[in-house]
């Protein structure tokens, strides 16, 4: 058990760091906007780059913040019947949620997406648009990283929660369930 709490606490870490560094990208999302409006109705001056590189930071945004989220239990979820559980039917809920839909989904996703990515970073696929981000591969790494993040956090979903199954310890949920 040492080891399988050690593990989720170490997934929690990374997930944790990497929602810290992403949640600046939203800070640069509202200031390169705020340049890309000035820029083009103040000056009549269009950077492409400019503007996709919005679109790169909110891919990064969602797809690399999704695990965290999930982490502290902020996903979307329409409850009519688990709002009302106790702490114990909850694990058993998401125990089951995560073993047969959150984490085959995103294996799906990681398998199905791995040759899209690796053909794209095989030409080093870059923008359509003329004066765009080269780095179009870049982008749809972040589909892999997503699919990867959800499942490491499922795992350490799924340890905390057959922990508190089997122990019946609510501590073991942490400060964020």
């Amino acid at each position: 058990m040492f080891k399988a709490a050690s593990l989720s606490r170490a997934i929690d870490v990374v997930n944790d760091s990497i929602c810290k560094l992403v949640s600046w990208f939203t800070l640069f999302m509202v200031l390169i906007t705020l340049l890309i409006v000035v820029l083009r109705y103040g000056f009549d001056i269009g950077w492409i780059a400019m503007q996709e590189s919005v679109m790169y930071l909110h891919a990064c945004v969602f797809l690399l913040g999704s695990a965290h989220t999930l982490r502290v239990n902020e996903h979307v979820r329409v409850d009519i019947f688990y709002c009302r559980f106790d702490v114990l039917k909850k694990a058993k809920v998401d125990l089951f949620g995560t073993l047969f839909f959150m984490l085959p989904v995103n294996i799906f996703i990681f398998i199905i997406c791995w040759d899209y990515v690796v053909a794209a970073w095989k030409i080093l696929e870059d923008s359509q648009a003329a004066g765009g981000i080269p780095a179009v591969f870049l982008l749809k790494t972040f589909i892999l990283m997503f699919a990867g993040l959800m499942v490491l956090q499922g795992i350490a979903e799924l340890i905390r929660n057959i922990t508190l199954c089997v122990t019946k310890n609510e501590s073991v949920l942490g400060e964020v369930k």
